[in-house]
């Protein structure tokens, strides 16, 4: 509109100037052609960059709904101050402020549904797949986010008669926020072309998501997301510890336990006060999972770092928007005897030829990755050196995968050591003990503390006979028993 507006206005300039039949004419037409060229583009830079006021910036619709973080890299600036909390109040429903900081706070979020109700079981499981060294270690934090008070009210109620001694315990806290600190829902963006009761619907739920990460915010070391309709793995508050010491001296912004929507996303809680400023600014423009993707993203964490098997599965069958069917499920999860190995810190090496980045390190670690090396020949070896002589319980170690199935270990065995030589960087054993031979490619071994004497400093898987095919070590799970003495 502007453009042909502009264009008008040079034609109606042009037939002026034509009547004057002035001997500038040209001149001057020149002139006021570059005018109008120049204050276009100096009023389209300026849209481009500052078209809308405060949090509700302009997010371009795209197939791959992305936020572009060089254009609200200005915004971002200004949101990484934001370490306070948002300035709202909140009511307690149900138990009393925490007397001290925890590890874990779990966070749920629940509305009235049109169809099945998957609250109390979700808060049911949570507590019963937990022993009761890990609930002293947990906050469970429900928000009650519809504005119905008779439906707050009636769950209230549910929750203190069946989870009475868990809120008397101080494990369990039910909030609300007032519907007055809201802000606007209706006649919002109707980005993605969804309808508008769909936009409304994902909109407050981000604004949900912000008013529960501002309260969580200083309850613990880690928070993690759940929804209200979670099926939870048991102990797995110590399969999240094991992880999170694996990850120790490395950069994340977010460790996933679900590959399904916002369920089992874990923060640092000192991020959580950015989160919630972030799900507010961008509240209108797309779902809450989606903008805890460019979160991270703007975080400086590119990839994803999810864990297998999953900690949490979706159980809801009817979604909390129209009761519509929702039968996600993630078939990575596992409910019963979940082990995740202990991995102690250790130095890899490999003296194969790498392929591209998927070096040695990749195989040692519990995320969706592997180590992949071009074909081994006799003599070749994966080492591993611990930091600290370890006993282990058992040994386990997966190669090839599901698309390369023949890209395995062959002909192979896996031997431990002891005696350390060498400086820190080419640390290695001068005795190795022989614990077994690879069958189809695997490897496992358990009661090992019994099987071998010695604290063990190394470990290595060894090609024994050359192979044409490349080599994709998969995983390799170590199992600690007692620190042995110093």
């Amino acid at each position: 509109v502007k453009l042909l507006y502009a264009f008008l206005h040079v034609r109606h300039n042009l037939k002026y100037f034509d009547k004057m039949r002035c001997l500038r004419k040209r001149s001057a037409v020149s002139f006021l052609g570059v005018l109008v060229i120049c204050l276009l583009f100096m009023n389209l830079y300026i849209e481009d960059g500052y078209v809308l006021e405060g949090d509700k910036q302009l997010i371009r619709e795209t197939a791959t709904h992305q936020l572009n973080p060089e254009r609200y890299v200005h915004t971002f600036k200004d949101l990484s101050n934001f370490s306070g909390s948002i300035n709202i109040s909140y009511r307690y429903l149900a138990g009393t402020p925490l007397p001290r900081k925890r590890y874990l706070t779990i966070g749920l979020s629940s509305v009235k549904r049109k169809k099945g109700n998957y609250l109390l079981e979700t808060i049911k499981s949570i507590f019963d797949q937990s022993s009761y060294e890990e609930l002293k270690e947990i906050a469970v934090v429900v928000q009650l986010a519809d504005f119905d008070s008779s439906w707050c009210e009636g769950m209230v109620q549910d929750i203190s008669q069946k989870f009475a001694h868990h809120i008397i315990a101080g494990r369990l806290i039910v909030i609300h926020v007032p519907e007055e600190y809201y802000p606007v829902l209706e006649g919002l963006k109707r980005n993605y072309n969804d309808p508008e009761d769909r936009v409304k619907f994902r909109s407050k739920q981000n604004v949900d998501y912000a008013f529960l990460l501002n309260f969580c915010a200083n309850l613990s070391e880690y928070y993690v997301m759940l929804e209200d309709d979670v099926r939870c793995s048991k102990n797995f508050l110590t399969a999240v510890k094991k992880v999170i010491t694996s990850r120790e001296g490395s950069y994340w912004v977010t460790l996933e336990f679900s590959k399904l929507g916002y369920i089992g996303k874990l923060y640092h809680s000192h991020d959580l006060p950015r989160l919630a400023h972030f799900l507010l600014m961008f509240y209108q423009e797309m779902p809450c999972d989606w903008l805890l993707i460019h979160f991270r993203g703007l975080l400086a964490q590119k990839e994803v770092i999810r864990f297998k098997p999953s900690l949490f599965q979706h159980m809801g069958y009817y979604s909390s928007y129209k009761g519509a069917e929702n039968k996600l499920k993630d078939d990575d999860f596992e409910e019963e005897s979940f082990d995740i190995p202990d991995n102690p810190p250790a130095n890899l090496h490999t003296n194969m030829n790498v392929f591209e980045n998927y070096e040695a390190s990749k195989a040692y670690s519990s995320i969706d990755e592997y180590f992949w090396g071009k074909a081994p020949s006799t003599g070749d070896f994966y080492g591993i050196v611990f930091e600290k002589p370890i006993k282990i319980s058992k040994i386990k170690v997966v190669t090839g995968t599901e698309d390369r199935q023949n890209d395995i270990l062959h002909h192979g065995a896996l031997e431990v050591g002891e005696k350390i030589v060498g400086s820190k960087k080419g640390r290695q054993c001068t005795t190795y003990l022989r614990l077994g031979e690879f069958k189809n490619g695997n490897f496992e071994i358990t009661d090992v503390e019994n099987k071998v004497l010695f604290d063990i400093n190394c470990m290595r898987i060894l090609v024994t006979k050359s192979q044409k095919e490349w080599l994709i070590i998969r995983s390799i799970s170590v199992w600690t028993s007692q620190t042995p003495n110093q």
